[in-house]
């Protein structure tokens, strides 16, 4: 693990499920991450309105991965499908310019399953960042599709052709 890797922002306990497996807890953002031990905490990235995202390091593939929690996902129907929705979507969109999901973690405890843990390839940055950014953007940076929509191919989760989950 290099320097830039450092978990200072996250403090990990390890504790066990009802099965004997070792899995970490750690907080990101204020919210509680359950997951299985090779997936070790690297830092925040962030929070938005349908879940919270880490950054972490898959230990058995030796690859860092982004951690997005869905909390209470079953809580009401319209999210529920959202979150279906989201998984059916990614896992069958086999495309350089979305985000492919690498795992989906099952939970510790499934008398109290609530939270879904879906765990992506790690991307540099996201849409909000590069549209945030001071940086023009060059004609490199930005593709328009035959229908006229535009899309920043290296961002997370949108297609060449403007498709938002």
């Amino acid at each position: 693990m290099d320097e830039s890797e450092s978990l200072t922002n996250v403090d990990v306990t390890v504790a066990r499920d009802n099965g004997g497996r070792e899995y970490n807890q750690f907080l990101v953002c204020g919210s509680l991450f359950e997951c299985p031990s090779k997936y070790l905490p690297i830092k925040p990235i962030g929070k938005g309105a349908y879940g919270v995202v880490c950054s972490a390091r898959n230990l058995q593939a030796n690859e860092k991965v982004a951690i997005k929690k869905i909390s209470n996902a079953f809580e009401n129907v319209i999210d529920a499908k959202r979150t279906l929705r989201e998984i059916k979507l990614v896992r069958h969109l086999l495309h350089e310019n979305i985000v492919q999901i690498k795992d989906i973690i099952p939970p510790t405890n499934r008398a109290v399953f609530k939270d879904v843990y879906v765990v992506y390839e790690l991307m540099d940055t996201d849409l909000h960042q590069i549209i945030k950014s001071p940086q023009p953007l060059s004609d490199d940076h930005v593709q328009v599709c035959g229908d006229g929509s535009v899309a920043i191919p290296s961002a997370s989760h949108v297609s060449k052709c403007g498709l938002n989950l």
